[in-house]
């Protein structure tokens, strides 16, 4: 377990990737949603004041790719709204804010994207809201943007796509590296940061771990997706080599 020098809050932390880093994070500070809700800036402005954070961690998020399509407000209050309070919240009280982003901030035409490569289109709402939330964290002085994907420990689902290109990979494998970004966040030189692992299909990811999956294209998630939303992730190996030889 790593011990950070600094106090850390997180939101999201009863969710896939805040469970694990509450357990790779000693000391983390991560109230349940009841007593830190996002969307209510007098709840955050009394766990700010509680708590005096010098990092921020926004987690917390709207992710049903699908469920985002009908139910819109939720996503937007979630994914926006939300960030908005928690960038406005970390001004206040002089707190550095990471961000957890997505690969679907780009439009998956190509792959490989480099963090200073351009945004957008979005194909989808939440894709939209992602793309939303992280230029509203930009305005914070001190930020940090993690665009990572993960999935479960287990592939949840019976089928995968053959025809969906992806970096992501199980959360377990992804949130010691986003631990690790947290811990080292003040020494990170960029604004952005792309963490995850090689291209991959999802049908390929999801083959690791489980042996029955079967193979499905993605003109039936009844959602657009992207061809390929793979992420170069060269800068962060860099700096995860420089610090891991140390």
């Amino acid at each position: 377990m790593i011990v950070p020098p600094e106090r850390i809050l997180l939101t999201g932390g009863s969710g896939r990737l805040g469970s694990e880093l509450r357990r790779l994070l000693g000391g983390i500070i991560a109230p349940d949603e009841d007593v830190l809700d996002i969307t209510s800036p007098q709840s955050i402005e009394v766990a700010i004041k509680r708590h005096r954070p010098d990092v921020i961690v926004h987690a917390a998020a709207y992710t049903d790719v699908r469920g985002a399509e009908t139910d819109r407000r939720q996503c937007w209050t979630v994914n926006v709204d939300g960030t908005r309070n928690m960038v406005a919240a970390a001004m206040a009280c002089s707190a550095a804010i990471v961000h957890i982003s997505t690969d679907y901030v780009f439009d998956g035409a190509t792959g490989g994207y480099k963090e200073d490569d351009p945004l957008g289109p979005p194909l989808n709402y939440y894709a939209l809201t992602k793309l939303v939330a992280e230029s509203i964290v930009r305005l914070a002085r001190r930020h940090l943007v993690i665009r990572t994907s993960f999935r479960d420990r287990q592939w949840p689902h019976p089928k995968a796509f053959t025809d969906v290109f992806t970096s992501q990979d199980y959360v377990d494998i992804i949130a010691p590296d986003i631990a690790l970004a947290i811990q080292h966040c003040r020494e990170i030189p960029y604004d952005t940061l792309h963490i995850a692992t090689e291209r991959k299909s999802a049908y390929e990811l999801a083959s690791r771990r489980r042996s029955d999956v079967r193979p499905a294209s993605k003109k039936d998630a009844g959602v657009l997706l992207p061809d390929d939303v793979s992420l170069d992730v060269s800068r962060w190996r860099a700096l995860k080599r420089q610090w891991t030889t140390k």
